[in-house]
C-alpha cells in the first residue's frame, strides 16, 4: 500500500462489499446478505457468483500459475511475509470486522486473528524449505531423484466459524508451493474472506493468483470449478456430509482431495486430575468461539470420584460467562451463526432432557433480538441422547460418568468421528495412554487448545483425509516428481 494512500478502515463491511475477487478486480453481479448475528440486521450485501463468474476464476488462476509458479521460493516467501505482517497490522479492525459477521466475542476474534495471520509467517518460512531426495536404486543401476512441484490450481472452500484461520490455513501453504487459488468462502462469513483478497494485493500478491467467489448456489459453481481439468485440488473444511458430496464430484475428474471435516470431540477427566486445570482446560476446549468449533469438546466423560466437583465447578463458571454482542468488549458469548444454529442446539438440550438429563444452568433459549443460547451444563445425561452423537456446535457441556479406564475408551470411541480428543490425568503413562487408544487425529494432554500452524491439523475416520499446518501441510499441495537418473 502506497505511504501516499489514505488509511482503510477493514472494520468497515462495505469496504469488503464491492463484488467478486477475480484476476485482481472487484467483478460485480448478484447480491448475498450478510446478517449480523447479534442482531439479526443485514451488514453489507456481497456479489453471488454464478457458473460463468467460476469460469472467469480458473482462467485468471490459470493465466496467473506460470508467473507465480516461476517465482523463487524466496520471492513467495517474502510475500507472505508480508501478508503476516499486514494482518498484523490491521489485527484490531480485523478482529472486529469478524465479530461483526461472525458474532463471536471481540476476544475470539482477536485470537482467531493472531492464530491466522501465523499461517502466512509460518509458511512464508516453510516456503524455502521444500525437500527432496536423491538416493541410490536397490539395484546400484540408477539414482532416484525426488522433487516436489506444485500441484497445480486449488479449489479451497471454507466455513464459516473461523473466516480468517480457515482461509490463511489454506492460502499459505497453497501460495508457498507455487499454486493459485480460488477460495470459495462460506456465504455467512464473506467479508473476512474479501479483506484477506485486499491484504494480499496490498501485500504484493500478483494479479489472478488468490481469487473469491461468494455463492448462493455452492453445488453448481464448485462443481463448474472441479469440472475444469486445470484445477487439480480441492480442499475443503466443513461438515462431514458436505464432504462426501464434494468427494463424489472430485471422483468424477480425479482432483487431489484434503478433508477437514466434523467432530465430535471427547473430553476425559480421571480422578486423579487437577480439578482446577480440568475445569481450565474445559472452559477452553468447550466456550472458545462459544463452543462452534470443530474441536469443541463435545461430550465430558468424568469419572466417579470428581464427576460432581467437576459438574458444580463447570457450571459456576459457565453461568458467569455474559452474554452479548460480539463486538462489545465486555461479551464472553456471543450469538449462533443463524437462527437455524440455535434452534438446533435447542432440539439437542431438550431431547436430552427429554430422556432424563439434568439441567444444572442454561437449557432455555432467550428471545431476539439475535441468535442466542446460554451457556449450558447438563449433567447424568443418558448415552442414548442425540446429542451424545451429533456435533452440538454451541455452548452446551453434557456430562457423563465413567468408572474404569476401558469404560471411558470405549465411549470415546462410540462415533463415527475422529478429529480432536482431551485426556486429563495426574499421571501422565495413563493420559498418553488413553491418549494412543483414542480413535483421534489430534489429542490435547492436561489442555484445551491443541490449534498450532506449526502442528499438522486433521483427523480420522469419517472426520477427514489429510492434515493442514506443520512441516506436512505444505506436500498437499504439491507432487513428488520421481527421475530415474542415470549419471
Amino acid at each position: 500500500m502506497s505511504l501516499d494512500a489514505p488509511a482503510l478502515n477493514y472494520a468497515d463491511p462495505a469496504l469488503h462489499a464491492k463484488g467478486l475477487w477475480i484476476g485482481g478486480e472487484w467483478v460485480a453481479g448478484g447480491a448475498i446478505a450478510v446478517i449480523d448475528p447479534s442482531t439479526g440486521k443485514t451488514l453489507a450485501h456481497v456479489a453471488d457468483a454464478g457458473i460463468t463468474d467460476a469460469a472467469a476464476a480458473v482462467e485468471a488462476a490459470a493465466a496467473a500459475a506460470p508467473g507465480w509458479r516461476a517465482h523463487s521460493p524466496r520471492a513467495r516467501s517474502e510475500i507472505l511475509r508480508r501478508m503476516f505482517q499486514r494482518m498484523t497490522d490491521e489485527a484490531e479492525s480485523l478482529a472486529l470486522l469478524i465479530s461483526q459477521e461472525n458474532g463471536k466475542a471481540l476476544t475470539d476474534a482477536r485470537g482467531e486473528v493472531a492464530y491466522a495471520a501465523e499461517f502466512f509467517r509460518w509458511y512464508a518460512e516453510e516456503a524455502t524449505r521444500i525437500g527432496g531426495e536423491m538416493r541410490q536404486a536397490p539395484s546400484g543401476a540408477h539414482r532416484i531423484v525426488v522433487d516436489h512441484e506444485p500441484i497445480g490450481i486449488c479449489l479451497l472452500v471454507t466455513p464459516w466459524n473461523f473466516p480468517a484461520a480457515m482461509a490463511t490455513r489454506k492460502i499459505g501453504p497453497a501460495l508457498a508451493a507455487g499454486c493459485t487459488v480460488i477460495l470459495k468462502p462460506a456465504s455467512e462469513t464473506p467479508l473476512t474472506a474479501y479483506a484477506m483478497a485486499r491484504l494480499a494485493k496490498e501485500s504484493g500478491v500478483p494479479p489472478g493468483v488468490i481469487n473469491v467467489l461468494t455463492t448462493s448456489r455452492p453445488g453448481p459453481v464448485t462443481s463448474a470449478i472441479l469440472a475444469d481439468p486445470r484445477v487439480r485440488k480441492l480442499s475443503f473444511t466443513g461438515s462431514t456430509g458436505v464432504g462426501r458430496t464434494l468427494l463424489a464430484e472430485a471422483a468424477k475428474t480425479v482432483v487431489n482431495c484434503s478433508m477437514e471435516l466434523g467432530g465430535n470431540a471427547p473430553f476425559i477427566v480421571f480422578d486423579d486430575a487437577d480439578l482446577g486445570a480440568a475445569l481450565d482446560g474445559a472452559m477452553i476446549a468447550k466456550m472458545r468461539n462459544a463452543g462452534e468449533a470443530c474441536t469443541a469438546a463435545n461430550r465430558f466423560y468424568v469419572q466417579s470420584g470428581i464427576y460432581d466437583a467437576f459438574v458444580n465447578g463447570l457450571a459456576d463458571r459457565m453461568s458467569a460467562l455474559r452474554m452479548g454482542s460480539g463486538a462489545d468488549p465486555a461479551t464472553q458469548c456471543g450469538p449462533m451463526i443463524t437462527r437455524k444454529a440455535a434452534d438446533k442446539i435447542d432440539r439437542l438440550v431438550n431431547d436430552a432432557v427429554e430422556k432424563g438429563a439434568r439441567i444444572v444452568t442454561g437449557g432455555k433459549m432467550p428471545d431476539g433480538p439475535g441468535f442466542f443460547y446460554p451457556p449450558t451444563v447438563l449433567r447424568d445425561v443418558p448415552a442414548d441422547a442425540a446429542l451424545a452423537h451429533e456435533e452440538i456446535f454451541g455452548p452446551v457441556a453434557p456430562v457423563y460418568r465413567f468408572e474404569t479406564e476401558d469404560q471411558a475408551i470405549r465411549a470415546a470411541n462410540d462415533t463415527e468421528y475422529g478429529l480432536a480428543a482431551y485426556v486429563f490425568s495426574g499421571d501422565l503413562a495413563r493420559a498418553m495412554r488413553v491418549g494412543g487408544a483414542v480413535e483421534s487425529g489430534m489429542i490435547g494432554i492436561n489442555r484445551g487448545l491443541m490449534s498450532d500452524p506449526a502442528a499438522p491439523f486433521g483427523g480420522v475416520k469419517q472426520s477427514g483425509i489429510g492434515r493442514e499446518g506443520g512441516v506436512t501441510g505444505i506436500l498437499d499441495f504439491m507432487e513428488a516428481k520421481y527421475f530415474a537418473v542415470d549419471f
